[in-house]
């Protein structure tokens, strides 16, 4: 089955739901599996192959649980309380779709496609002002609900957890979509995340009121203060965000001595560039569709080394370039109505696995 919430997984705010110890939690099923997914492999290297095989017979309850009972139909549920009442489902008055158990369906890579652009269609119909720029946490607001989520719903509607944008969750929604190949809503998503954005923009700028330079916690999303900041400096959401972006939208992957790209950019961009600097070494990639005729006349005047899209390659080898060029294909076309999945995605080659993979090959009889 699933794991339990206790009083709070990531939303402490939801202390109530597993308080008695029965409640289960749908995103710490997703948190799991992946973090299993992630360990179990060091588990094994260290010799402990029986914790990891424990490990993942877990998982395995999990996510037959994940795609079972939690799913609603049209989206996956939040959360199940310690008398088998459902959050996050159809069927909720309040809190009627969640965020996090959306996004993390496509991070953890455990729910198939059909059930994963579901749950992405949810986070765009459900979820998404496109007006003020928001993601919401959940919709709608807890309030009057019973049995009651706990604290949260002593908030007011749309502040933090209750509904308003939480920068946390926001990201991972932002990654979810870059996961899924769509650069349009990644990018989108980062605006309304990005303090400077918001702060830009003609309307969302004056409802603001905080710093355009860092990150806020959340943004209200109810009248009469949709749009306005809330918690500023918040440090946790800002290195998700420039994880995201650099990750995930420029696709940068380091992984030891070995660098691969696997982007994920926007459609109305042409071409992008980065600039890493390691130690005493400084790389310059430059990211480029076919018709970025200057930018890859640029990349020719300047000898960059051609690189291929989730191929690794060394970058601390005496000989490794210091620029390359990526080659984008055309940019897909979106409908402006309905983002949808620009490309699939790309798993990235590591030199350091297809070297152990030869070894293992020419010593199996």
């Amino acid at each position: 089955g699933l794991p339990l919430m206790g009083t709070g997984d990531w939303n402490d705010g939801m202390n109530r739901v597993g308080a008695e110890g029965r409640g289960e939690s749908v995103w710490l099923g997703w948190f799991l599996c992946q973090l299993v997914e992630d360990f179990a492999p060091i588990a094994i290297a260290r010799g402990e192959p029986a914790r990891a095989a424990a490990w993942r017979e877990a998982a395995l309850g999990w996510r037959n649980a994940l795609l079972g009972t939690a799913w609603d139909g049209q989206w996956f549920k939040r959360a199940f309380f310690d008398d088998g009442t459902p959050l996050g489902s159809h069927v909720n008055a309040e809190c009627r779709v969640d965020l996090i158990a959306q996004a993390w369906s496509v991070m953890s890579d455990v729910a198939p496609p059909a059930m994963r652009r579901m749950a992405l269609a949810a986070i765009e119909d459900e979820l998404v002002d496109p007006d003020m720029g928001l993601l919401r946490l959940l919709t709608p607001p807890l309030q009057d609900a019973l049995p009651s989520a706990g604290y949260i719903q002593a908030y007011p509607k749309g502040v933090r957890e209750n509904g308003g944008q939480y920068s946390h969750a926001g990201v991972w929604a932002l990654i979810a979509q870059a996961m899924s190949g769509d650069g349009d809503a990644a990018y989108r998503y980062f605006t309304y995340l990005n303090p400077a954005h918001r702060a830009a923009h003609p309307v969302r700028g004056p409802a603001y009121e905080i710093e355009p330079y860092v990150m806020a916690g959340d943004v209200y999303s109810e009248a009469p203060h949709a749009g306005r900041g809330g918690w500023s400096w918040y440090t946790g959401s800002a290195a998700w965000l420039h994880r995201a972006a650099i990750e995930h939208i420029f696709g940068m992957r380091l992984r030891a001595d070995e660098i691969a790209f696997v982007p994920c950019l926007p459609s109305h961009w042409d071409h992008a560039e980065l600039t890493l600097t390691r130690a005493d070494r400084v790389l310059r990639v430059l990211l480029c569709r076919p018709e970025a005729t200057a930018a890859l006349e640029l990349a020719q005047r300047i000898g960059a080394s051609e690189q291929q899209i989730g191929v690794a390659w060394r970058h601390d080898a005496h000989d490794a370039p210091a620029c390359v060029l990526l080659r984008l294909p055309e940019a897909a076309v979106v409908d402006a109505t309905r983002s949808r999945p620009t490309a699939p995605g790309v798993a990235v080659r590591w030199a350091a696995d297809e070297a152990v993979h030869k070894v293992h090959s020419s010593t199996t009889p």
